[in-house]
């Protein structure tokens, strides 16, 4: 299945989700003009939380450095995110994108093949609406994928942080959310996204009860090895990622496929 969208400076850009990993193909001209849409695309994509995020440049007329910048920017922001790989697939290699810093393929099957094929069973999603129960049904998906993946310990954690985010959206942003749990390494990611851009805050200290990001925050923080928040077109992601206790907490978020070539 594609949807696309063109844009006035002559950028193309077709999203296939029904590949192994969501393929998002580039034609025409990338240049200041078209660099925020195209940003807030990729940016759509990845709240999705896909394991990786493939970025087919090879139609791509070269961009300025501006629009580099665009691209780094982006890699740099979504860093610690628990979602996908970024990775292009251009067959002009990493000399066409100096200091990207993306891993660069020639091909989408070629950068499959090294990534390897996304386990189904490793990821699951569901969509509430802002109301009463919503809670009590995330901590549902959260304790079955647990259970699923022989992950108990984290089951009270990660029960923490959905009911914290979901409750933020019900009260709060009060917009349908999504739900998605994914597990990496020994730990797990949970990430919730809404309709409101109004992104969380914390401080470290102590908040009236009744603040927006403020004492659910520091639940949050006091249980995740990692989490943050960043703004989407049209709304947000708040996202936590959950160790073992006895595990390392960089292997909850590490790439699995060997380091390719590089702009």
């Amino acid at each position: 299945m594609h949807n696309g969208a063109i844009m006035a400076s002559e950028l193309r850009h077709l999203v296939d989700r029904g590949s192994e990993y969501p393929l998002v193909r580039l034609t025409g001209e990338l240049d200041a003009d078209t660099a925020p849409a195209l940003r807030a695309a990729l940016l759509d994509v990845l709240a999705e939380q896909p394991e990786a995020l493939l970025v087919d440049t090879g139609e791509l007329i070269l961009p300025a450095p501006l629009v580099l910048a665009v691209l780094r920017e982006l890699r740099d922001e979504t860093a610690d995110w628990p979602g996908a790989h970024l990775a292009l697939c251009d067959v002009r290699g990493g000399a066409a994108w100096p200091g990207l810093g993306w891993p660069i393929w020639p091909s989408a099957p070629e950068a499959i093949a090294e990534i390897g094929r996304p386990d189904p069973d490793h990821r699951f999603g569901l969509d509430l609406e802002p109301a009463l129960g919503a809670a009590r049904r995330a901590r549902e998906l959260i304790t079955e994928a647990c259970a699923r993946w022989e992950r108990p310990e984290l089951a009270g954690p990660a029960c923490i942080v959905v009911t914290e985010l979901v409750n933020n959206v019900v009260v709060h942003a009060r917009t349908p959310m999504v739900v998605l749990v994914a597990a990496h390494g020994d730990g797990l990611s949970v990430a919730v996204r809404d309709r409101s851009d109004h992104v969380p805050t914390f401080s470290g200290s102590p908040v009236p009860p009744t603040a927006y990001g403020g004492r659910g925050m520091l639940l949050i923080d006091s249980v995740a090895a990692h989490w943050g928040s960043l703004r989407l077109d049209g709304g947000k992601v708040v996202w936590a990622l959950l160790a073992r206790e006895n595990g390392d907490e960089n292997d909850v978020s590490a790439a699995s496929m060997q380091a390719p070539v590089r702009g």
